[in-house]
This record gives structure tokens, sequence and C-alpha cells, in this order.
């Protein structure tokens, strides 16, 4: 009883010295801990670019958030009793700070500098009821005009590097989306009428195939038979309309497209007038009446007949 006595404090010493090796992570709970965590970085860089300006690359951010969690997981150490979490966050934190600092062109001085100058151009405004001029403004913070002038230079280099450092190349590229302005809603619309009136301009028979095939997704089986011909002659039926289609397009849309026409003979006579039939079906006011302002359809496709 004496021997296990006395072991009891050695026991409750160790408990609360060092813990030992064997209770720490292992690779595999280490791996299992960051993988658990990876949503944290995209929460903790999603908070902080509500603070910074739109130039700031979020995939940067993320990189370095990444990078931190790691380490985290590294340096991790469960025996002082903080949740990994709580230890992983406050380490992504920092290196996402530090990425920030990485993409400031200014130094500390320069920032530092900067901020007097403000702040004490704030106090000599209210103090004057004007703006001060460059030589107050340089008696008041005790350096010479010049000194003053290099101050002022030097954050605007900061940031002219800063616009250089995230701008892609040219104007258009510091745009992140590019939307259809209402030219091209326009151009949008009359194409889809076009569509509309070269689809109601075909020969009743390729009407039929076109509109049962394509819009009504009818299984060529099922024209075949409705029309009392073979699944071929449908084929050969849906390649001749859709040949009609697209040269009746490109005769008003894009006539640069078109092969030179063909003077002579039943075929020509037939192709000007399916072309001449497009164009009496209304005029861009019509085209545009199958189109909401937005471009959206306001009526279906003609029905087969």
């Amino acid at each position: 009883m004496t021997v296990t006595t006395e072991a009891q404090p050695d026991a409750r010493r160790e408990t609360r010295g060092q813990t030992p090796a064997a209770t720490a992570l292992t690779p595999a709970e280490l791996d299992a801990a960051v993988r658990a965590h990876l949503p944290l970085v995209g929460h903790l860089v999603r908070e902080m670019l509500g603070r910074l300006p739109s130039h700031v690359s979020r995939e940067d951010l993320v990189s370095a958030g990444m990078a931190a969690l790691a380490h985290a997981a590294k340096g991790f150490d469960p025996s002082r009793g903080i949740p990994f979490g709580s230890f992983a966050t406050t380490r992504i934190r920092g290196a996402l700070l530090d990425e920030l600092r990485g993409l400031d062109w200014a130094s500390r001085s320069v920032r530092t500098r900067a901020r007097k100058v403000e702040t004490t151009q704030q106090e000599l405004t209210a103090s004057l009821g004007r703006t001060p001029t460059q030589t107050e403004l340089a008696d008041a913070l005790g350096v010479a005009p010049e000194e003053l002038k290099a101050i002022g230079d030097d954050v605007q280099r900061a940031v002219v590097l800063s616009l250089q450092g995230f701008t892609a190349g040219t104007a258009e590229d510091l745009v992140p989306e590019r939307t259809p302005g209402p030219e091209d809603l326009i151009l949008h619309r009359e194409k889809i009428g076009y569509l509309h009136q070269a689809v109601n301009a075909l020969p009743e028979r390729l009407r039929h195939v076109v509109t049962a095939y394509f819009f009504q997704e009818r299984p060529m089986n099922d024209i075949a038979r409705e029309l009392g011909v073979t699944e071929s002659r449908i084929s050969q039926l849906r390649s001749e309309a859709l040949v009609l289609l697209r040269d009746g397009l490109n005769n008003h849309l894009d006539p640069h497209l078109m092969a030179a026409p063909e003077r002579n003979g039943c075929v020509a006579r037939r192709r000007e007038a399916y072309y001449s039939q497009i164009a009496r079906q209304g005029d861009l006011s019509v085209r545009l009446a199958h189109t909401t302002a937005l471009g959206m359809p306001t009526s279906a496709l003609p029905d087969a007949a």
C-alpha cells in the first residue's frame, strides 16, 4: 500500500506536465481535422472581402488561407486544451492579413506620414474655416513644403502601382462580367423573330417536320408514320429544311455568309421565292413582338400542320 501511495503524486505530476507523445494527433487525425475545417477558410475570406476593395483577388486569399490551415495542423498541440478550430482561425486570419500587406505597395512609414498629413489638414480646416494652403500645412507639420510634396508623391505612386498590379491589360478586362447591351438585345430579339418567320415560310411538309421534330420533340418514326413515309425520308426532309432555314436567315441577317446565288433553274427560283416569303412575314416590329423587352419569348413557334 505504501508503494502505491508514493507512486500517485508522480502520476499526477505527469498528468499536470507535458502530454506524452502518445496522445499527439496521428497524421490521419490531422488530415481529418484539416478536411473538416476547409469551409472555415472560405468563411474567413468572405468575412474579410466584405471590407476590402473589389480588386483584391479572392483566389489569392483562399490560397493563403489554405496554406495557413495546413501549417496550423502541423503546429497544433492538443495538450494546450485549445480547440483546433480556434487555433486554426487565429493562424488563418494572420495569414490573410500578411497576404494583404504583401499586396500593399506603400510602406508602413508612407502610410503613417500620409495619415498624419490628413489629420493635420482636417484640424487646420476646422480651425481656419477653410482649406489650408500647402505652406500652412507644412508649417503645422514642421516640415519643408518640398517634403510635404514628396509625401504626396509617395502615396500617389503607391496607388498607381496598386492599380497596375491588378489590371489585366485593357480597360475591358477590368469589367468582371459582360452583359448584353441594348443593341445586342435588339439584335438577339430580331434573330428570334426572323427564325419564326423563316419557319412559317417553309413549305408545308418541311414546316411540319421541323416543328414536330425540333419543337415538339416527337420521335422520327412517329412523324414518318403520320406522313406515310420512311424514317429515311423524314431525315432527308429535315436536312433540306435546315439548309433552307440557314440560308433564309443568312440572306436577311448575314448576307456575306451566303454562297454565290444560282441565277437559273427551278431550285434557284424556289429559294428566291422562299427568301421573299420570309420578308413578307412582317417588319421589325412584328419580329420583335415574338419576345419581351428582356428577350423572353411571348409566343411559341408554329405547330405542325
